[in-house]
């Protein structure tokens, strides 16, 4: 099996979706252009405890580690890993689990969040994921990296073009 199939086959075994070949186009093109702006130091920090938090990761059925990294707008930085459960759907996401964590401990307002995991291609959100990042923390500025590098950055809104949220329940 491919190394392309393998990573497919992770990905669906987690809960993330397979990237489509279109989607990953656009991500490689999107990541040619990227990494735009921030702070160096902070990006690397942010980043580093995206890793870490992945070490962590309770992914026994699909091994697809995923950490995330979300940093408060106090500078505040917040992780979380995937955490897998044998009916998957019950699978909570390294992005979910930090934005949860950050909020159980009190944290209102975000500035961005980075993902981690362990593939040559960028690892967004997955929908739900997005949504939850979207609800709770607006249009932050996503940053995926790789176990090597950072791969792409975006903000949220070109991840998911039309939210919804608490505008549409007035």
């Amino acid at each position: 099996m491919s190394k392309k199939a393998r990573t497919r086959q992770r990905a669906a075994g987690s809960g993330r979706a397979a990237v489509s070949v279109r989607t990953a186009v656009s991500v490689r093109r999107a990541a040619s252009r990227q990494p735009a702006a921030g702070s160096g130091t902070k990006d690397a920090e942010l980043i580093a405890a995206a890793r870490t938090a992945r070490d962590n990761a309770h992914a026994g059925f699909s091994g697809f580690k995923v950490g995330a990294a979300l940093e408060t707008a106090d500078g505040t930085i917040v992780s979380g890993c995937n955490i897998e459960n044998a009916t998957y759907g019950l699978t909570l996401c390294a992005e979910r689990v930090a934005m949860f964590k950050a909020l159980s401990e009190g944290h209102r307002k975000f500035r961005r969040v980075a993902v981690v995991a362990d593939t040559d291609d960028p690892t967004p959100p997955c929908g739900a994921c997005r949504q939850i990042l979207w609800e709770f923390g607006g249009d932050l500025e996503v940053i995926l990296a790789n176990l090597q590098r950072e791969r792409a950055r975006y903000q949220l809104s070109a991840l998911l073009p039309l939210p919804f949220d608490a505008r549409l329940l007035t």
